[in-house]
């Protein structure tokens, strides 16, 4: 699929002229973009998730330093890569309506018999919500209603007209309250364990149908929670609907509460599907490109986090030093500044996170602060969270006390939880990035010290910019669209970025 993407020369509605088998191993994944085969429907759904994995994923110094987590320290960020091209960013524009379009075929493929195929169709339905999540928090304004429609029985659409962010995501919301629904009357018959690399029986040897589409159930709920956070601000009565629904129903809407539970990608570990960020990091010898960034490393110390061992490598003096984001040049010695920790990077199996158990009680938390009734105090939630997010990373229970008893000690504020989960996201970096957009949590985030823009921006990017294909191909609906964007990736802030004194 990689030459595909870089390859690929057509706006997104053209997309779903695109649909490619693949087999359940990943081994076996059919490369070629050009073979239009109907491929078993598991199967497709293994590609999908696989290649969300990768483009994701794999991003390390992108959305990671745009959340203030990790910098270059070799080759200088200085911001030249938000120019729109068809590469990077526009690979991810891409690959969600390439997901997109695979997901619509399967499920046409699979409509005669909806019951026979209902386990694979509700996860295909839950991640083609997803891929538009991940649309909307990155681009703002999306081709949506008109998408995916260039074949001549959808109707032609080759030019998609940009939708209106605050109208997407109500609907996104609306099609998983009816996936939830549908879910919560049983499983179906098919059994995808085989080709499920989240939750199936590659990690969870003995796991039944049921428990497998459980997990499901409870993303899929865990999903309508994270959404709902994210337009609090700007649609309250939507957002308090939908968690307090959640909340006051555990039962029909199950979410995901353990580390058992994380909806994490693990990989074959075996070349060439490593872990991605082992993959660039150690077996293409990239480590030493990336240190963690001065103000994540400064956080952590001033908290006495105990995540910070697992998150940061000491440096050759045996010290923990972060560095600045977009200095004139690199320091003398590489090793002289903290890298990726070990966990995070040196697993080729590893993991992908898509959604952490621990972001359900952080966002439980803030609701129950908002005075939404989520049957749980904001500090009970809070608590849980902190939890979680340090049992994920192998921190002993004394010093889970130890922090909850000193410095991340509850305090009554909707800021204790956003600094805690902002930690607690470290490698959901597109997640972590939102959070910051939405909360301004970690205060202390800049751009790159010499950026291509000069001072024009004091802030970090507040949106990807419209691949260069888009301008090409879908040039009057695209600079409709990007109207108001000022440097490709300022100017409008998202919806529900809500921050004052920002530019």
């Amino acid at each position: 699929m990689k030459s595909f993407y870089k390859n690929i020369s057509i706006c997104a509605t053209l997309l779903t002229f695109v649909v490619s088998g693949c087999t359940k191993n990943f081994e076996k994944i059919n490369t070629d973009p050009d073979a239009l085969t109907d491929g078993p429907p598991l199967n497709m759904l293994v590609n999908v998730i696989r290649n969300t994995g990768e483009q994701f994923g794999g991003d390390v110094d992108g959305y990671g330093t745009f959340a203030g987590y990790i910098v270059k320290i070799q080759y200088m960020d200085f911001m030249s890569g938000l120019v729109p091209t068809n590469n990077s960013y526009g690979n991810r524009w891409y690959a969600c309506y390439y997901n997109n379009a695979q997901l619509n075929y399967l499920l046409e493929q699979t409509a005669p018999e909806p019951q026979k195929y209902k386990n694979v169709r509700s996860v295909a339905r839950i991640w083609q919500n997803y891929m538009w999540s991940y649309l909307l928090d990155g681009w703002g304004d999306i081709p949506y209603t008109d998408a995916l429609k260039g074949l001549p029985e959808k109707g032609s659409v080759l030019t998609a007209k940009y939708d209106k962010q605050e109208d997407v995501y109500p609907a996104v919301l609306k099609s998983l309250k009816e996936i939830a629904d549908d879910m919560a009357e049983g499983v179906g018959e098919d059994d995808i364990r085989s080709g499920d690399f989240i939750y199936g029986s590659k990690n969870f040897k003995d796991i039944s149908i049921k428990d497998e589409m459980l997990r499901w159930q409870k993303f899929c709920n865990s999903l309508r929670l994270r959404i709902a956070m994210r337009i609090s601000g700007v649609s309250s009565s939507l957002a308090k609907a939908t968690i307090e629904e959640i909340a006051g129903d555990k039962g029909k809407y199950p979410v995901l509460e353990t580390n058992d539970e994380n909806c994490y990608l693990r990989w074959p570990g075996s070349k060439p599907y490593f872990e991605p960020w082992y993959s660039s990091g150690v077996d293409g010898n990239r480590i030493n490109n990336w240190g963690i960034s001065d103000i994540f490393i400064d956080h952590l110390a001033s908290m006495d986090d105990p995540r910070l061992a697992v998150i940061a490598t000491k440096n050759n003096e045996g010290k923990y030093v972060g560095f600045p984001n977009g200095a004139s040049k690199g320091p003398e010695k590489t090793t002289s500044v903290s890298w990726i920790g070990n966990k995070y990077i040196q697993d080729p199996v590893g993991f992908t996170p898509f959604y952490k158990s621990c972001e359900t009680y952080y966002i439980l938390s803030e609701a129950a602060m908002l005075g939404y009734n989520v049957g749980i105090t904001a500090e009970s939630a809070y608590t849980r969270a902190v939890h979680l997010s340090m049992e994920d990373n192998g921190v002993a229970g004394a010093d889970i006390t130890k922090y909850l008893e000193g410095k991340g000690k509850w305090n009554d504020t909707k800021e204790r939880i956003w600094w805690d989960m902002w930690v607690a996201l470290f490698k959901a970096n597109f997640e972590a990035w939102s959070l910051y957009r939405r909360t301004g949590i970690p205060l202390t985030n800049y751009p790159s010290l010499n950026s291509i823009f000069g001072k024009k921006h004091n802030d970090q990017p507040w949106r990807l910019p419209y691949p260069n294909n888009e301008y090409l191909y879908n040039k009057e609906n695209t600079e409709a669209a990007a109207s108001s964007v000022v440097d490709y990736v300022w100017g409008k802030q998202l919806w529900w970025d809500t921050r004052k004194g920002k530019f």
